[in-house]
């Protein structure tokens, strides 16, 4: 039994360090910054000043299929439509931090 016991452990052990970026929060501020920096223009409020059905409230990023963090990472990075790419422009993390923060501040309301 202790010898199950400490190999459970073990395994959480191993689990925790081969995969810290899990274990880390996006950084809600950072992500305010980028956002406020080139996003705003076109949707400050979770709003959409190019195409005013398809903001960034929940209701619309759902009816979207944009209510997750990889779809709205894909968005940013990758652009769509009248939406430009970010990639080259903003990090990985930069990405991150954004589309985490466009995500907790649709479940909030705007």
């Amino acid at each position: 039994m202790k010898r199950l016991v400490l190999l459970f452990w073990a395994g959480i052990a191993i689990l925790a360090l081969c995969f810290p970026q899990a274990a880390l929060a996006a950084d809600l501020a950072n992500g305010t910054k980028v956002f406020d920096a080139n996003c705003a223009a076109c949707h400050a409020g979770g709003r959409n000043v190019i195409m005013a059905n398809k903001s960034l409230k929940a209701e619309d990023l759902s009816k979207y299929g944009m209510d997750s963090l990889d779809a709205i990472k894909t968005q940013v990075t990758n652009g769509k439509n009248a939406m430009p790419a970010f990639k080259g422009r903003l990090s990985a993390e930069q990405i991150e931090d954004v589309a985490s923060y466009v995500l907790d501040k649709s479940e909030k309301g705007w």
